[in-house]
């Protein structure tokens, strides 16, 4: 199948016993048995497994051409799940631009767990490669990155991580699989938050991973059913029909995103914008090399460089909305400063480039004349 008919059809079935084209939401935590220890069928409790989470599981392996996916309560909680993968003494390297929660949840919950993590621009392989010793255990990028839209060649550093038998995690949340297939490209593991652009409609809070190796996913899955942090029912079918129109709305996002970053770009208020369909995107090749479009997200900085130009920007929206979160079909506006990437230090978030007049929107897919009349207004 190609991908338009793998977000419908990929590993999905009819239900049996009615036919039902979606499948329904089995909104039960047990199941009966014939006899102790004899179940029908494979399920026997909804923590380890339940029909509606498993026919979203097919999906996700399905749409990123991996061997098994698995359904969590948050992104935060797929990232943690596979963090459970080691232990103390254990080095992680991870790209130095990430979402503040991947970068909290690293920094701050782990800080006392013995895993010592580095970051690091993952476009330096040379400075990259030098960070490998025998301790070395995981990998991470984020490509895009939140909220600078920076980029990492995946099959680059996939040809490294081989060949020092290191796993190699790819947060897709960005480029989601109808943009990007990490797995495809070398990487062993993909996560993603599964509230933004696969869920779709900024109704549900939920993660992912989908793992290359069947081993590795059935290890994986013993960690989530014994941790719990699994998805329930009702969300579970609220992302498994944003999946099936991921193809659509995606494609939408890309265009409206790229004219609104040509339009920011032409702004005598703009000093910098972050997008890598503009050809002057420091990464733009990398983007038109492992990418098949360039997204809705786009960031932008003021040339006044005032973080009250970008306050005053963002209060005076009115299509756009003032929240936080992206992937919504509905267009929304972040300051990173204040809002996502609070939780990292100052002196780390200049380090990187989140300067305080950073504004970030995910450019929804409403009529692309409104959006840009939003923006004006509000410069205005």
């Amino acid at each position: 199948m190609k991908f338009n008919t793998k977000v419908i059809h990929g590993n999905q079935h009819h239900e049996k016993v009615t036919g039902a084209v979606m499948p329904p939401v089995f909104q039960t935590s047990t199941y009966v048995q014939t006899s102790p220890g004899k179940p029908i069928g494979d399920y026997e409790y909804s923590r380890a497994a339940n029909p509606t989470r498993q026919a979203l599981e097919d999906a996700l392996a399905s749409i990123e051409n991996g061997a098994r996916g698995l359904a969590f309560s948050s992104g935060l909680a797929a990232t943690d799940c596979l963090l459970r993968m080691f232990k103390a003494g254990d080095e992680i390297i991870a790209m130095d631009d990430l979402y503040g929660g991947t970068y909290r949840l690293f920094t701050r919950l782990y800080k006392d767990s013995g895993i010592k993590f580095h970051f690091v621009d993952m476009n330096d392989l040379a400075k990259f490669q030098s960070l490998i010793n025998e301790n070395t255990k995981l990998v991470w990028v984020e490509t895009p990155t939140n909220p600078l839209m920076k980029l990492a060649d995946i099959q680059e550093i996939a040809k490294i991580t081989k060949k020092h038998k290191l796993l190699f995690a790819v947060d897709n949340t960005f480029a989601t699989p109808y943009l990007q297939k990490p797995l495809d490209l070398g990487a062993d593991i993909v996560m993603h938050s599964a509230t933004k652009y696969l869920g779709g409609h900024s109704d549900v809070i939920a993660g992912a991973l989908v793992i290359k190796d069947k081993t590795l996913g059935d290890e994986l899955h013993f960690k989530q059913f014994a941790t719990g942090a699994t998805l329930g029912p009702m969300d579970s079918f609220l992302v498994l029909r944003g999946i099936k129109t991921l193809h659509l709305r995606v494609q939408r996002h890309c265009e409206n995103g790229m004219k609104v970053a040509e339009f920011l770009s032409n702004h005598p208020e703009v000093d910098n914008v972050f997008y890598p369909g503009l050809p002057d995107h420091p990464f733009h090749d990398i983007a038109k090399k492992q990418m098949s479009g360039f997204g809705g997200m786009v960031s932008f900085t003021f040339k006044s460089g005032k973080m009250q130009d970008a306050i005053s920007f963002l209060e005076k929206i009115k299509v756009f909305t003032l929240a936080e979160s992206l992937g919504g079909v509905e267009s929304l506006a972040n300051h990173p400063t204040l809002m996502t990437h609070a939780s990292i230090p100052e002196e780390k978030r200049l380090e990187v480039g989140i300067t305080d007049d950073l504004v970030r929107l995910s450019v929804g897919v409403e009529d692309i004349d409104d959006l840009l009349a939003d923006l004006e207004q509000a410069f205005r």
